[in-house]
This record gives C-alpha cells, sequence and structure tokens, in this order.
C-alpha cells in the first residue's frame, strides 16, 4: 500500500469517528481526550492494528492518537527528488533532529519513530481542526 492509498483509508476512518463525537455533542478537548490511546485502543478498536496488539507506535506515557500521521511529513507515492541513485518518497518539512531518513529497496523514507510530536496534546491543540484532512493538506507533494 502508497501513502496516498493509507491517507485516503485513515482520513475516512477520523471523519467516522469524529463525526460520531461531534453529533454526540463534544467539543475540541473533550474530542482530543477521546484520542487517547488507552480510549481508542478499547472504544476503537479497528482504528489502529497496533492496538490489538496492545502496542504503540512511539513509547510515550501520554500518547494520543488524533493526529495518527503528522502535517509535516511530505510524501509522494511518485517519489519526490532523486538521492545518490534512490528516490526520497517521503520526509519532514521541518526536517526534526528526532527524525532521519532511512533507504530500503532503492526507496529513501522518513522514519519518525522518535518524534513524538503529533502525538502530544499541546500540539494538537496548537493545529486542532475536525477535519483531518484539512491538518494534512499539504502532506502530499505533487
Amino acid at each position: 500500500m502508497g501513502y496516498a492509498s493509507w491517507f485516503a483509508r485513515h482520513a475516512k476512518r477520523h471523519k467516522k469517528i469524529v463525526d460520531k463525537l461531534l453529533a454526540s455533542g463534544m467539543e475540541q478537548a473533550a474530542i482530543i481526550d477521546y484520542f487517547d490511546y488507552d480510549n481508542m485502543k478499547e472504544n476503537e478498536p479497528g482504528f489502529c492494528p497496533l492496538y490489538t496488539k496492545n502496542e504503540k507506535c512511539h513509547e510515550m506515557e501520554h500518547l494520543n492518537c488524533y493526529l495518527c500521521g503528522c502535517p509535516i511529513f511530505r510524501f509522494s507515492d511518485e517519489g519526490i527528488v532523486e538521492k545518490n541513485g534512490a528516490m526520497q518518497m517521503s520526509g519532514c518539512a521541518t526536517h526534526r533532529r528526532q527524525g532521519r531518513l532511512i533507504e530500503s529497496k532503492g526507496q529513501i523514507h522518513q522514519d519518525c519513530t522518535y518524534c513524538t510530536l503529533p502525538h502530544e496534546r499541546a500540539y494538537i491543540e496548537q493545529v486542532f481542526h475536525t477535519d483531518w484532512l484539512e491538518i494534512m493538506k499539504r502532506c502530499e507533494v505533487e
């Protein structure tokens, strides 16, 4: 599965949950609270395949899943730029020091394993929008 297809599928899953929460009268703070890892694992087990394994994508105490995906992540399934004979498929718009590029099978991908920014409540509050696609609108590079 490429980045674009994951992105589209995830946007639909996210929208379904947010629409349900909005219909129940929840506002921003409560919606962000709902996306807490422990709550999501219990109440939305289909949202992330790691929930059924009782695993986290990032080891942090207060992991929030609202921004599964990151607004500063950039990708193109066609490739962004060629570097030393390998095609870079993804990267970080701000080149955060916690991230790194890894090469595999002639492709270069952004590894965000050590960056927790999109899972931190303060950051989510800064970029919050009920439409996940609005937050992520700059991710796909054309």
